[in-house]
């Protein structure tokens, strides 16, 4: 199969090894560029617990010193893999969605109501995640380490083989994302190619989007389950 990614290098590279392994036809067209924010060091000792909801809010963490055996919560089994890269190895990872690690901190038993947690995340946030852990009586405090700015532009080569080997399957990972990659296809005039893929989002709040913008098939996943889905495509 033809099969578009739309994460950043960084994210997709080890996917993008296994489908091509496998056989698939890749076509990395990344729609986010991820920009640190300016932020002083997370005072580590001023928290009992991390929260993580993307692995960019891990790889533009600073903290004021090294402590790998604070409890980390983590979205899903990337963000996960990225903070035990990162030296982390008390982590706990979610299902892969917000909701599901609202879930797994309220009813942790490694972290009590008193605990002050440090929320690390970017600026676009599907869940105020923060906000719904305050109203359970947890101590939460947001930090925004990270912008993503939208890619609208791709060069001729990519528009080329997008033509050339019309996509079966594009995976998106974020609304930011599918607004701009929905952007893309508008501005270089893809979509009598494009909008008959499946696309596989990570959230309904994606599906629907692109139900709205026009696109027929449209299906949600878990990440991590990208190989599983592509067999149930076939």
């Amino acid at each position: 199969m033809n099969i578009l990614i739309t994460r950043p290098l960084i994210d997709a590279e080890d996917l993008m090894g296994k489908l091509f392994s496998l056989g698939h036809k890749i076509i990395h067209l990344p729609t986010l560029r991820i920009v640190p924010a300016k932020l002083d060091p997370i005072d580590i000792k001023q928290y009992d617990a991390f929260i993580f909801t993307s692995t960019n809010a891990i790889r533009n963490l600073k903290v004021t010193e090294n402590d790998k055996n604070k409890l980390c919560f983590c979205v899903g089994s990337m963000t996960e893999k990225i903070a035990r890269s990162k030296g982390y190895n008390n982590t706990i990872s979610a299902g892969g969605t917000v909701n599901a690690l609202k879930n797994l901190i309220i009813n942790s038993k490694e972290i009590k109501k008193n605990d002050k947690l440090a929320y690390v995340c970017g600026d676009q946030i599907t869940l105020e995640l923060d906000k719904e852990l305050l109203t359970e009586g947890f101590k939460v405090k947001k930090f925004v380490n990270y912008f993503s700015e939208k890619i609208t532009s791709i060069n001729e080569s990519n528009i080329e083989l997008i033509r050339k080997y019309p996509s079966n399957v594009i995976f998106v990972y974020s609304l930011r994302s599918a607004e701009s990659f929905n952007s893309i296809v508008a501005n270089y005039s893809l979509a009598p190619m494009m909008t008959q893929s499946v696309v596989m989002c990570i959230s309904k709040k994606i599906a629907d989007f692109f139900n709205k913008a026009g696109w027929k098939k449209n299906k949600v996943f878990n990440p991590g389950n990208e190989i599983i889905e592509l067999e149930k495509i076939k």
